[in-house]
């Protein structure tokens, strides 16, 4: 009778520690394939993120709000001119340089506006070059290999039924929350790209505003605003550098239900820190 007692005991054991593990790989594997998606995520630039998106926007941006801008820079030149005129005493000390000078000034303003996506793309050219650069250097592999899995096993195989039972439940529900943490992680970063997106369609109504100097501060927040976005990308990496880093601190090994819970601290640590990246880049370059 002990026999099979025994005999259901520790067939109970290797369901439990093969569910355990189960759930151990799934939740590694779930990390390390949601860690890397935004390392190459952020790497992408808006016309290679979504191709489809990406002419939609520059469609909208070419066709609808590129003659509002137009009409925007219209008024913009005029009141400049204006400016410039009474400026020199009503007339009183006329210059005709000033007309060169307004010329000039609308010129540019043209310039930048019928450019303006390529301006804005090569800012983001520019972002995802850095974030390449930076992917070079920043480890963001959090796998577990399988010499680590054999020994978790291994120890698990040590505990009775009761603590298995525990770690399984505990296992389960970490698995369950990295889920979820996971799908956040995840709009959060695409949700960076949707902004992007936004950004672009209306940059022509910020770029008629160069040509005069009061307007202008719209024009240079708005420029601010899409380096902060690029940079943002540099700023995320950089956070899962750390956290693939601190996950390669957690020992799981020696206390299996702590390491479990202390990866999942180290992604809520993740998510939280990835929702503080764009605040940081806007506070850096001072955009608003």
């Amino acid at each position: 009778m002990d026999s099979v007692i025994q005999s259901i005991e520790e067939w109970f054991k290797g369901l439990l520690v093969s569910g355990i593990m189960c759930n151990l790989n799934n939740t590694f594997n779930a990390l390390n394939d949601q860690v890397g998606e935004i390392a190459s995520e952020v790497g992408s630039t808006p016309a290679n993120f979504c191709p489809e998106i990406f002419d939609m926007i520059k469609n909208l941006s070419e066709n609808v709000i590129m003659p509002i801008a137009g009409i925007l820079l219209t008024f913009i030149a005029c009141y400049e001119l204006i400016q410039l005129v009474i400026s020199h005493n009503n007339l009183a000390n006329f210059e005709t340089w000033i007309f060169w000078k307004w010329i000039f000034k609308t010129f540019v303003a043209v310039t930048l506006i019928t450019n303006t996506m390529n301006i804005t793309m090569a800012v983001f050219d520019v972002a995802q070059h850095v974030v390449s650069s930076a992917g070079g250097i920043i480890s963001g592999n959090t796998a577990i290999d399988a010499s680590t899995l054999a020994s978790m096993e291994s120890t698990l195989e040590t505990l009775g039924v009761p603590e298995l039972l525990s770690i399984f439940l505990q296992s389960f529900i970490v698995q369950f929350l990295i889920y979820v943490l996971s799908a956040l992680i995840f709009v959060i970063v695409y949700a960076r790209m949707i902004e992007i997106y936004l950004m672009v369609s209306l940059a022509p109504i910020p770029f008629a505003t160069f040509g005069n100097r009061e307007q202008s501060m719209i024009g240079q927040n708005y420029l601010r605003s899409l380096f902060a976005l690029g940079f943002q990308g540099f700023l995320i990496m950089v956070c899962v550098g750390i956290y693939a880093v601190l996950i390669e601190t957690v020992t799981f090994t020696t206390d299996i239900v702590g390491s479990l819970w202390g990866v999942m601290g180290y992604t809520v640590l993740l998510a939280f820190t990835l929702f503080k990246t764009g605040a940081v880049a806007k506070s850096i370059l001072h955009a608003h």
